[in-house]
């Protein structure tokens, strides 16, 4: 019996945990037998077939968090609704707590969605920023889902702004960003195969910016599990940089007075892309620049070790003084064997598309992803990929709202790549060669991207 959308208001308090057992075939009542798909390795889950899994249906309810999406996608975004299926939430056992979805209190949480009518495939991702496993869920979730795909998401074992506090040793809450991802993939996968009656014949990884990051990792560490991957601005962390360590001091030393608009077109910044600064000066440079150090390098202040430097927003938000003078080239070995526990290769075993605004501000293109393209090259896997620069496209698409005369959103060419990415690897098909997207023909930059637009070399 399929809960109505009312009925799904209510449900949360109603949910009981899975019991082990085969799933129900396709071409048999999908949700007939919901309570036997059980997720290997989780050590809670909770399961409801639910009229339709997309936001339309879902805001408001316990089955996504509309706030944690806030800011990753324009207001007008366009999205397809009326999918039925399958909703698995929970989590894997973890020893941290910063995840409070659900009033679990638990990481390691997990939502996995099985579309009543599947075309065979599954898409997985992690959570962007330091945000959960529902962040995704407009910006990704909906469209796949519609396409037919089974979808899997992680916390990656840690969220929030205090995520740094994860671990005993510095990076291993970035490291466990990449085991949570592998091991939802491989739970993911068998848990299709139960629920379907087979494994997914494409598996695919996909994210936005730290999900970015986990898709290029994925896909040099773990290709055997993946088909191919969509990166969205993945954020890029290299033994000697570049890195957020090294484009991010010279922000905080903007910000304090100490540095010019000069020394920011040198870090990487692109010329153009000033009218964003003020916001990303308030919002995310300070911010992010303290969580990163403090994971990596948690000596360097003590005084100011990261986000819990404070008790309001304004305090938490703001930069430490000591990271204007950070000097991540000069820090011990140590800090970089931490950043190496980590660190992205190029080496990738499968096919790749990456994506990056050419305004971004928080991780600009120059010190990322130009240099990661030419890590793929010379690490010989040059054939297996493809970069696109979206012009005017900025680190989340929520600031195409506020400057829409200057910006556009990047999902929809986000959504052409991944189409162009699953005709790569299901036909054959090759993707455009590597360039620079220009605005659509059209105008409509919230609802249409053509990858074939404005050639370009890398």
């Amino acid at each position: 019996m399929r809960l109505s959308r009312s009925a799904v208001l209510f449900a949360a308090a109603l949910l009981a945990s899975t019991l082990s057992g085969p799933a129900s075939a396709v071409g048999g009542d999908p949700c007939g037998r919901q309570e036997k798909v059980r997720v290997p390795g989780a050590a809670f889950q909770q399961s409801a077939c639910l009229d339709d899994m997309t936001t339309s249906a879902l805001a408001g309810t316990p089955y996504t968090d509309m706030a944690d999406q806030a800011g990753l996608t324009a207001k007008d975004t366009r999205n397809p609704s009326g999918v039925p299926g399958l909703q698995i939430d929970g989590y894997f056992p973890d020893g941290s707590h910063t995840n409070t979805t659900h009033g679990w209190n638990h990481d390691a949480q997990f939502v996995i969605r099985l579309p009543d009518h599947w075309n065979g495939g599954l898409v997985v991702t992690g959570a962007p920023g330091t945000r959960r496993q529902y962040a995704t869920d407009t910006a990704i979730s909906d469209r796949v889902l519609a396409q037919g795909y089974a979808y899997a998401a992680t916390d990656k074992g840690n969220s929030g702004a205090d995520f740094y506090r994860d671990g005993n040793h510095p990076g291993d809450a970035v490291d466990e960003w990449n085991r949570r991802t592998t091991q939802l993939t491989l739970a993911a996968k068998r848990v299709v195969a139960a629920h379907y009656g087979r494994a997914p014949r494409r598996t695919y990884m996909t994210g936005i910016s730290n999900g970015g990051y986990l898709t290029r990792w994925q896909l040099e560490h773990r290709p055997e599990l993946y088909d191919g991957g969509v990166d969205w601005e993945g954020a890029l962390w290299t033994t000697e940089g570049p890195n957020l360590l090294t484009s991010l001091p010279v922000t905080v030393a903007r910000a304090l007075g100490s540095a010019r608009d000069e020394d920011l077109y040198a870090a990487g910044f692109a010329r153009g892309s000033e009218f964003l600064w003020a916001y990303h000066e308030k919002a995310y440079w300070g911010l992010t620049q303290k969580i990163y150090r403090a994971e990596f390098d948690p000596s360097y202040d003590t005084s100011c070790p990261g986000a819990s430097a404070g008790s309001t927003v304004e305090e938490i938000l703001a930069p430490c003084r000591s990271d204007a003078a950070y000097d991540y080239a000069a820090r011990p070995a140590s800090v970089h064997r931490a950043v190496a526990r980590v660190a992205l290769t190029g080496r990738i075993g499968r096919p790749l598309i990456t994506l990056h605004g050419d305004l971004d501000a928080l991780l600009p293109k120059a010190t990322d992803s130009d240099v990661y393209a030419r890590m793929v090259a010379r690490s010989g896997r040059g054939a297996l990929h493809r970069y696109y620069s979206v012009e005017g496209g900025t680190h989340v698409d929520g600031l195409y709202d506020t400057y829409p005369d200057r910006l556009r959103p990047v999902l929809p060419c986000y959504r052409a790549a991944f189409d162009a990415l699953t005709a790569w690897v299901d036909r054959g098909v090759r993707p455009p060669a590597d360039r620079t997207v220009g605005r659509p023909a059209n105008g409509d930059v919230v609802g249409s991207c053509a990858l074939t637009d404005a050639p370009a070399g890398r």
